[in-house]
């Protein structure tokens, strides 16, 4: 692959005839027009993900936005961002669609692009181009009187509302009657610690906080499960069960002391006695990029490309990550590519824009997904050149259009479960790569 543009390739099959390799057709669709439709995540990984009743849906953006090409839009996005200077800073996440990447001031993963906010104090706004879940932190992290802006509000996540705070409270208090309630026992750990995904909304951060609790990181959620069963018998672990269930596999918590937790039953489909003797309660949560991998696509690529290394991110199902030669975050992925000193293949199991880029960044490697299909994660793919330019020269206007805005009550605790996450970090925070 040489272009680092998912949406060229999937141009380039549709001028082929060959718009099916792609998850679906509507990829090629303007955002906008996408936005216009019924309620929903989204040509993409998602697509099939029911949303959540109120989930946050964008409204029409001017004309002009919509109309202008792609050379116009370039234009206007670096005129603006050289208008306002250090006043606004924009973050690009790396699952983002290359034609947004290339404006980012910094990239990388949400929790260091989070980082990146609390860091550049100077900048009057952030623009975020990410997920819905990320501008919360990002507006958790960063002072107040900086404001946080997604650019297109329809930019949510499915695998964080698959997890919502009326559910996980409920949950709680059902575990609280199995437990017998939030107190220590004489060796003066809680029954059980809730642990949040950095992948969940500022509410569920919230809780954690309010709990007890902490939030994690794919790259340190092994040292959180210690940080958490130094304080309590268990752990619920949400959204993700992947994640979960990956990283206490790999401390030696056995299957059996993992049971699954869906909302939508009582005792979230267990009784009593399993979640007595459970280690980690894992909710019924995945993110549907990641569940895309299969055991058979690493055998495939064995197969085809002898020698390959699979890598492969740890939301992915237990199987893949077992079959693979590593899991890691999307940094580590990254790092893991960038210190291969030898022409090296890498099959990789995340998300198609990273590797798409990362393919391209490294001719002296092959680089190919392990899913031969181009199905970006629909959330990221909302944000468009044209939502860019609009937020950009609004602030130049004086108007601050989308801002994201994390509630005091709210914040207070999250903020202190994200502080126990850094507290309880091993090594020094990732740096991003500044543009």
């Amino acid at each position: 692959m040489t272009s680092a543009s998912v949406d060229l390739t999937l141009r380039d099959l549709s001028t082929r005839g060959a718009a099916d390799a792609g998850c679906s057709t509507r990829l090629l669709d303007a955002p906008w027009d996408v936005d216009a439709t019924d309620p929903g995540y989204g040509p993409g990984a998602s697509m099939a993900d029911p949303i959540p009743a109120g989930a946050p849906a964008q409204g029409e953006i001017p004309q002009e936005y919509r109309d202008a090409s792609a050379e116009e839009l370039d234009r206007r996005i670096l005129a603006a961002k050289a208008a306002l200077g250090d006043r606004a800073l924009v973050l690009g996440h790396y699952y983002q669609r290359d034609e947004v990447i290339r404006y980012a001031d910094y990239v990388g993963d949400s929790f260091q692009l989070a980082t990146a906010a609390k860091a550049r104090t100077e900048a009057e706004a952030i623009i975020f181009c990410g997920v819905h879940f990320m501008a919360e932190t990002a507006d958790l992290l960063s002072g107040p009187e900086q404001a946080v802006i997604l650019p297109n509000l329809a930019a949510g996540c499915s695998m964080a509302d698959m997890a919502d705070i009326d559910q996980v409270e409920e949950a709680w208090e059902q575990l609280m009657e199995v437990y017998g309630g939030e107190s220590e026992d004489a060796d003066g750990l809680m029954p059980i610690i809730p642990v949040t995904y950095m992948n969940s909304s500022a509410a569920l951060k919230g809780f954690v906080g309010r709990h007890g609790g902490i939030v994690c990181t794919s790259s340190n959620a092994t040292t959180v499960l210690h940080w958490a069963f130094a304080r309590g018998r268990r752990v619920l672990f949400f959204p993700d069960q992947h994640l979960g269930r990956n990283t206490a596999k790999a401390m030696g918590i056995g299957l059996e002391q993992m049971p699954m937790w869906n909302p939508r039953r009582p005792l979230g489909g267990n009784d009593a006695q399993g979640l007595l003797e459970a280690k980690v309660v894992l909710w019924h949560g995945f993110c549907s990029v990641h569940k895309r991998f299969t055991t058979a696509q690493i055998d495939k690529a064995r197969a085809e490309h002898p020698g390959v290394r699979v890598i492969v991110h740890p939301e992915c199902p237990m199987p893949v990550v077992d079959a693979a030669d590593e899991s890691g975050s999307t940094d580590v992925i990254r790092r893991a590519i960038e210190g291969a000193e030898e022409p090296t293949t890498f099959a990789i199991g995340t998300e198609i824009n990273l590797v798409q880029r990362l393919a391209a960044a490294h001719p002296q490697h092959t680089i190919f997904c392990l899913d031969p299909v181009v199905c970006p994660c629909s959330t990221m793919y909302r944000i468009h050149p044209g939502y860019l330019a609009w937020v950009l020269e609004s602030l130049l206007a004086g108007e601050v259009v989308n801002r994201i805005t994390v509630g005091q009550d709210v914040a207070e605790p999250a903020r202190l479960a994200l502080e126990r996450m850094l507290s309880a970090k091993p090594a020094p925070a990732r740096t991003t790569t500044e543009r």
